[in-house]
This record gives C-alpha cells, sequence and structure tokens, in this order.
C-alpha cells in the first residue's frame, strides 16, 4: 500500500527524498548535537555569512593517493564552520567504485562535521561534494537517492517486528517487496529466523544486521558507515566485516568511520587521518604504517612492531580528546 502510495513521478522522488533525510535527521539528532560539542566543539549549525550556497572552490594538484580513477564520492575543499570555529578545513579526498575507504581522527577532528555535510545535514561555507556524479546541494534528492546511511546506534519502532520494518521501509523508499523476498533479505542478513521478533528484543549484533540491511534496501551506490561496530562483541563485528565485504565484493562503495585502527587495517583499502579538521595524512594502511616504521614518534608509542594505531597516535598526538 505504502511503495502503491509513493508511485508516480517527481512527487515519488521527492517524498523518498524527504523521507531518507527524515530517516538520517532522527535517527542522528540526538548524535549530532552530541557531535556539535564533542567531536566539533561548535555552537550549532554552520551557516554562510550571507545565507547562500556554498562557495564553490576548485584547485588543481598534482596526482596523489586522493585521487581515483572512477569516483562514486568527490569532496573537494570542504570547509565547514560552527560561528568562529571550523571544523572542517579544506577538506578533499575521492572514494572509488568498489572501494572501502576509512574516514579517521581523534574526537574533535571534524569527522562527524564532515559526514553532516556528506549526508546532507549540515551546509558548509565552501566546497562541493559529488556522490556518484550528482552534487548533495545542487541536487539533493537526486543523491540522497544514491546514499545508504547507518548510524552508531538507530532506532527503529520497538514494537514492530524486523519483517514489518523491512516492509515498512521498503515501501517509504518505493520498493515493493513480497513477503518472500523478505524473508530472503532477512535470511542473507543472518536474521531469518527471527522475522517475527520485535525490535526491542533483538540483541546489540543484531540491530546492527537489520539497520545495515534497511540501509541497503534502495541499493544505494555509496554507504556511510558510522562506527557501525561499537560496543559489538568479537563475533558480531567479524560478521559485519564480512558483509561490509560482501558489499564491496558486489560493487558498493564504502566510507567507514571508527576508531579501532584494528578494523580500519582490517577492511579499509586506504584511510584518511584527520586532525583539527585537516587531512594529515591519506593511503593504505600499509603504505602508511611503511612510511613511518622508522618515525621517532612512532617508535615512541610502538610496543613491538609499529602499527597503524601507532601511526595514527604519532600524527594526531598523545594528549585524550573529549
Amino acid at each position: 500500500m505504502i511503495a502503491g502510495a509513493l508511485g508516480g513521478g517527481h512527487l515519488a522522488l521527492i517524498v523518498v527524498g524527504a523521507l531518507i533525510v527524515v530517516r538520517v535527521g532522527v535517527g542522528a539528532t540526538r548524535r549530532r548535537r552530541m557531535g556539535t560539542r564533542q567531536d566539533d566543539g561548535g555552537g550549532g549549525r554552520p551557516v554562510p555569512a550571507d545565507g547562500a550556497a556554498p562557495k564553490v572552490v576548485r584547485r588543481t594538484a598534482p596526482p596523489s593517493p586522493t585521487q581515483v580513477g572512477e569516483p562514486v564520492l568527490d569532496v573537494r575543499d570542504l570547509t565547514v564552520t560552527y560561528g568562529p570555529k571550523r571544523a572542517v578545513d579544506g577538506v578533499s579526498f575521492a572514494i572509488g567504485r568498489g572501494e572501502i575507504f576509512g574516514l579517521l581522527g581523534p574526537n574533535g577532528a571534524g569527522k562527524t562535521s564532515t559526514l553532516s555535510a556528506i549526508e546532507g545535514l549540515v551546509r558548509p561555507r565552501t566546497g562541493t561534494i559529488e556522490i556518484d556524479g550528482l552534487d548533495v546541494w545542487h541536487r539533493p534528492i537526486e543523491a540522497k537517492r544514491k546514499l545508504g546511511v547507518q548510524l552508531q546506534a538507530t532506532s527503529f519502532q520497538s514494537e514492530l517486528t524486523i519483517r514489518e520494518i523491512v516492509r515498512l521501509y521498503a515501501g517509504l523508499y518505493g520498493i515493493g517487496l513480497t513477503d518472500d523476498e523478505i524473508l530472503e533479505r532477512l535470511r542473507s542478513s543472518g536474521l531469518g529466523d527471527d522475522a517475527d521478533r520485535p525490535f526491542k528484543h533483538l540483541s546489540g549484533g543484531q540491530q546492527q544486521r537489520l539497520s545495515l540491511l534497511v540501509a541497503l534496501l534502495h541499493e544505494p551506490v555509496l554507504l556511510l558507515l558510522d562506527e557501525p561496530t561499537t560496543s559489538l562483541d568479537p563475533q558480531s563485528r567479524r560478521q559485519l566485516w564480512s558483509r561490509i565485504e560482501h558489499i564491496r565484493d558486489g560493487g558498493g562503495s564504502i566510507l567507514l568511520t571508527t576508531h579501532s585502527m584494528e578494523e580500519a587495517q582490517a577492511v579499509c583499502e586506504r584511510v584518511a587521518i584527520i586532525d583539527y579538521g585537516t587531512i594529515v595524512a591519506i593511503d593504505a594502511p600499509s603504505r602508511l604504517v611503511e612510511e613511518h616504521r622508522d618515525d621517532p614518534r612512532a617508535l615512541a608509542v610502538a610496543r613491538g612492531e609499529v602499527t597503524l594505531e601507532d601511526v595514527f597516535i604519532a600524527l594526531t598526538g598523545s594528549d585524550i580528546r573529549e
């Protein structure tokens, strides 16, 4: 019924795009407010002084690890401000098709503001963001249709069963799924035996698998995973890693934020380390480790062989961030 109501032309695009924003906004509101205080240290939404669209700044740069052949996500000269504070300052990177890309940084580094700009939740002061060639601010509905988001914690309707939740969100995305198709998707996510369990009775790992399933219902070209394995046990974490790699192997692209250097090294082809709003390093984890193997800062904190975590601390410092 929902899918039928959404059928037809521009109205469907508008409704689906709006609902995607609502879903991301509702799930992220509390976390984004916390992120404004904790992750970015800002004081509200960044708004250009004149209220206009973000200023486009384009620079020509020599080839670097930030450039890929066919980018699904292309972020150029992104600047996000909160009053006088620059939470993100001239960040540029690109993610290729079929790539798992990690965005790493301490608290307050600018990760949340970068993700929020990509999701269309905050307006950058300058720069451009394109998803599969579509500008996030000039073609927002079309761009958001190509984006899937899984937050660190997503709350669905607690009394609904898993089967009902999938049917509901499929309808909101304008996708008609039969009962058999819903059950098949649940089985592929390891939730087939729990199809009729209410959401409130699921474990943390089961909730994350459901959240990922819902984020992928509309087959986005880019999936944003915001610290998806926080608080998961090792078994659930490894299962999620396998699912992420399966998505990659099917041609999907993934932007992953995590505080786990083990996770970044295990699943990411490349990572960018951001600190104080700027990217301080970007490359494959193994190459970053090799590059800094003899760095005195990394050697000073290493316990044995230099690891990605040692490199991360060497580049961002040992001080605890709030």
